[in-house]
């Protein structure tokens, strides 16, 4: 009898951990508190750029970059999966990634040289950037986005496809100290029944858990994006100090992203509007004068290090936690939920687990 596994959240994460647990035969349901793969404002998923590559890895401690490194070279053939399977085309592009100074130069070369990261210094001026200080900049050629509206449309129609139950604008009550779950309330009274259940809920998984796991160190971290259509737009990615450029494959451009710690609070301000808009025209100075297509914000579930938490419940049984991703809830996915789903079906990982763990 094939084994009933509750995921409570419908953002990137939760959709790749339901695609890995069915295709080990578990009957999956999704509740997710707004729909999945719907423009929502708040939701994550759908809101950030798309970069497969984690911005500055060089600053992050190892265990970020094994689920980074391991997720995104599995985004090629997923997305040619998918567009097969479903006829979504998630727009996969190798489309490069052009760091812009000041950074360090000697640890970015170290670790892309560790890594495998093919990583050429170049002159700004060569891809037609123009850099505010004129220095060097570093190309690595092999960088690749993705569409997120798009790539979550195409997991919605494969999980659709493969029999995933979707429960949505369904919210579960937060949960409270018990030995084992068996059931889950929704604020409506309804009860859920499940052999397991996951929280892949994002910035609103602490507000679920916090009767039950003090330590689960995740916030909210709003973040600002704008989008352009320039008559001649960059061919590749632009990153400087934090700020970045995302060319689309239909003449749009992404610009973003801010981290603002203002709770569950999704609005968008013209302040950051101004700030953002400033940012891009220093890099693309064309962009003065044009407008702004779209001004839009995503709760990214902030988390200490960007280092989310992927265990069992430390003292739930049948509770898993794939959760708090920070930035790189896209980025991570794959990995995350390849290795969630070895732990909830008493399989050896491939990878350590032990970095992630919630105590």
């Amino acid at each position: 009898m094939a084994k009933k596994v509750v995921i409570v959240g419908g953002g990137i994460v939760g959709c790749m951990t339901a695609m890995e647990l069915v295709k080990r035969g578990c009957k999956v349901t999704i509740v997710e508190r707004n729909q999945v793969a719907s423009q929502t404002s708040g939701e994550s998923s759908w809101a950030g750029g798309g970069i497969i590559f984690p911005l500055l890895p060089w600053q992050y401690v190892d265990a970020v970059n094994v689920l980074t490194n391991n997720s995104a070279n599995t985004y090629r053939e997923l997305s040619e999966r998918l567009q097969h399977e479903t006829g979504v085309d998630s727009n996969f592009e190798q489309s490069g990634f052009l760091l812009l100074p000041s950074f360090d130069v000697a640890a970015a070369v170290a670790w892309c040289d560790n890594n495998q990261v093919l990583a050429e210094p170049v002159k700004a001026s060569a891809f037609a950037v123009q850099s505010l200080s004129g220095e060097d900049a570093l190309w690595l050629p092999t960088v690749c986005q993705i569409r997120p509206p798009y790539f979550m449309q195409a997991m919605r129609h494969w999980l659709v496809q493969n029999n995933v139950t979707m429960l949505e604008n369904t919210e579960l009550v937060p949960l409270q100290q018990t030995d084992v779950l068996n059931t889950w309330q929704t604020l409506k009274g309804d009860i859920l029944t499940a052999d397991q259940f996951v929280v892949t809920s994002g910035a609103w998984s602490f507000e679920l858990l916090k009767k039950t796991s003090a330590q689960l160190n995740i916030k909210p971290m709003r973040g600002q994006i704008l989008l352009y259509k320039p008559q001649k737009n960059l061919k590749q990615i632009v990153y400087r100090e934090g700020f970045y450029m995302i060319p689309r494959r239909d003449g749009y451009l992404l610009a973003g992203s801010t981290l603002e710690d203002v709770g569950f609070e999704a609005a968008v301000t013209r302040e950051v509007r101004d700030e953002i808009s400033a940012k891009a025209q220093a890099i693309m100075p064309e962009l003065e004068g044009m407008p702004i297509i779209k001004h839009w914000s995503g709760l990214r579930p902030g988390t200490p290090e960007n280092l989310p938490t992927i265990s069992a419940h430390p003292s739930i049984g049948n509770l898993y936690l794939n959760t708090g991703h920070f930035r790189y809830g896209l980025t991570m996915a794959p990995a995350s939920a390849k290795l969630i789903v070895a732990l909830m079906l008493g399989e050896q990982p491939a990878l350590d687990a032990s970095p992630y763990a919630c105590h």
